[in-house]
This record gives structure tokens, C-alpha cells and sequence, in this order.
């Protein structure tokens, strides 16, 4: 069962954004998932890893993930046979997914 690691700033207060994305993506791959952590730290950081490969960071990515593109992404990597059902089929995949 794979590790979701979510790291974000506590100076910018994004601990709430962190925990719902945690908890969306619990909700979405409950047999999947072994552990999702919440990782506190500073300097405007925001970076979800699966296992040891990062699919979301902040900076690198523009902004913040769609919570569709991240189910996209996670699901890449854990699970590429399942399908996300209306989410697949809504987005295409030239959708760069980033929220401000």
C-alpha cells in the first residue's frame, strides 16, 4: 500500500488546504493507501510526494493542484488501471489542473 506524504507551510497557514486534500484522496483510494501525512514546513512549501515520487509542487507546478488533476496524478502512480470515473471523463489531458 503506497504513502502519501503532503508537505506544506505553516507560515502560510495551508494546513487546512493540506488535510482536505488528504482527506479527498483518502475518500477516493480507500484500498489503496496505506498512510497519508501531513507534513509541516516553511518557506511557502507545498508538495505532495506518493512513495518517493513527487507529483504536485507548488512552485514547480504554478500553484495548487485541481483535486481532480491530483486524483489524476496519485492514481497514475498507484493505481493506473483504475478509473476515476466523471473525472476522466471531464477533463482532458492537456489540462494543466492549477488553482491559485
Amino acid at each position: 500500500m503506497s504513502r502519501i506524504a503532503i508537505e506544506y507551510c505553516t507560515q502560510c497557514r495551508w494546513l487546512l488546504r493540506a488535510s482536505w486534500m488528504a482527506q479527498e484522496l483518502l475518500a477516493t483510494f480507500t484500498t489503496d493507501i496505506g498512510e497519508v501525512a501531513l507534513i509541516p514546513g516553511e518557506g511557502g512549501v507545498f508538495r505532495i510526494m506518493v512513495d518517493d515520487t513527487q507529483v504536485w509542487e507548488r512552485r514547480a507546478d504554478g500553484g495548487f493542484p485541481d483535486i481532480a488533476v491530483l486524483k489524476q496524478r496519485v492514481r497514475d502512480r498507484i493505481a493506473p488501471e483504475r478509473d476515476l470515473g466523471h473525472i476522466d471523463r471531464d477533463r482532458g489531458s492537456a489540462d494543466p489542473g492549477v488553482t491559485e
